[in-house]
């Protein structure tokens, strides 16, 4: 009778076990690589002729797709690297794709694509042509285009600027910084004119900060007799970066040749802020974190979060008991950063026997 007891005794606890694995089944990711890039809504067009190939249309798309993902991660001085990839190529990078609408109108077709790409073949494949990637973070800042014409002893800034202007006439999809431009305060105009000759060290934020975004560029056009000094004063997340360049031949009343400089001008900031948020591929920090799997809600909205940071290379669970779920991640960076990428989501951790454990 008792070697019965025991037997149902073990049978019972297999069965906890059994059901402890399915759920974590279920709910868990057994493998899980971090998550895709994804393109949306690329727009393509061609007339419905006779020789009218849809899937020709549909591989179109997915180029674009991945010149505009390439346009979003990679500095534009490391474009060229990446000229000679092919559409096959390409198409073995793509993790899913969705034709979000079509229509016919005037014998024209037209097609909307969403297109996700693998991250980790995107990652392995930039890392081979030793590029650094960016992560593809979208930032709100405050944009002031001042002109100082030095000659006249003059200030423009508002209405009167062509640069404010023209500064929001060419929004690409692919942007990562949307810009917002101030709006028209004469009492800011008149206190840029009591500092015109000391803005250099004057300190913008006093007036950048009634809009509520910490993060700004002010690009100052000194325009003298034979040349214009731009300075930009970019400050990101608290860091101020300052530069001086110089301008030749240009003419502040030719719209066209205005459009190329803020064409320029918005490369350098892109690359700026790409620069500020680049993923050393180089660095595969191996982690083992441990969570409690009594709740598996918990554990569910956990694995959705690493498969959404894009400094988590990839992740699965290494072993589990009737407690914890014991994890592997493969982290883009330092312990310190990942602590810190953490902390932002709200999670935060402990080490013991260096085993991270979520607290």
């Amino acid at each position: 009778m008792k070697h019965i007891y025991q037997n149902l005794k073990l049978t019972k606890l297999y069965i906890f076990f059994l059901f402890l694995a399915l759920l974590n089944i279920f709910f868990s990711t057994g493998i899980c690589h971090a998550k895709t890039f994804t393109i949306n809504d690329i727009e393509l067009s061609t007339p419905f002729k006779i020789n009218f190939n849809k899937n020709k249309i549909i591989d179109e798309g997915f180029i674009q797709a991945f010149d505009h993902l390439l346009l979003s991660i990679v500095q534009s001085k490391d474009h060229q690297k990446l000229k000679q990839i092919n559409l096959s190529q390409i198409k073995s990078m793509i993790d899913t794709f969705s034709i979000k609408e079509e229509k016919f109108v005037d014998e024209i077709y037209y097609i909307k694509l969403n297109v996700s790409f693998d991250k980790k073949i995107i990652l392995d494949l930039l890392e081979k042509k030793n590029i650094f990637p960016s992560l593809p973070e979208k930032k709100d800042i405050i944009f002031m285009p001042i002109i100082v014409n030095q000659k006249e002893n003059q200030i423009k800034m508002f209405s009167d600027n062509i640069i404010y202007n023209l500064w929001s006439s060419n929004i690409k999809q692919y942007d990562l910084l949307n810009y917002i431009l101030p709006m028209e305060d004469l009492e800011d105009l008149n206190l840029v004119k009591k500092n015109i000759k000391n803005l250099e060290n004057f300190e913008f934020s006093e007036i950048v900060k009634k809009y509520n975004i910490e993060n700004y560029i002010i690009s100052i056009f000194f325009i003298d007799y034979d040349q214009t000094r731009l300075l930009n004063i970019i400050s990101f997340d608290n860091k101020k970066n300052i530069k001086n360049s110089l301008i030749k031949n240009i003419d502040f009343n030719n719209d066209p040749k205005i459009n190329k400089l803020i064409e320029t001008l918005k490369i350098t900031f892109e690359d700026y802020w790409k620069s500020q948020n680049e993923i050393n591929t180089s660095v595969k920090l191996p982690l083992t974190i441990s969570v409690e799997n009594s709740n598996n809600i918990k554990i569910y909205q956990l694995e959705k979060k690493l498969s959404n940071l894009d400094l988590i290379y990839n992740f699965y669970i290494y072993k589990f008991d009737n407690k914890n779920n014991i994890y592997k991640i493969i982290f883009n960076g330092t312990p310190d950063k990942f602590i810190k990428v953490m902390k932002n989501n709200n999670y935060e951790f402990e080490t013991v026997n260096k085993i991270w454990v979520m607290k």
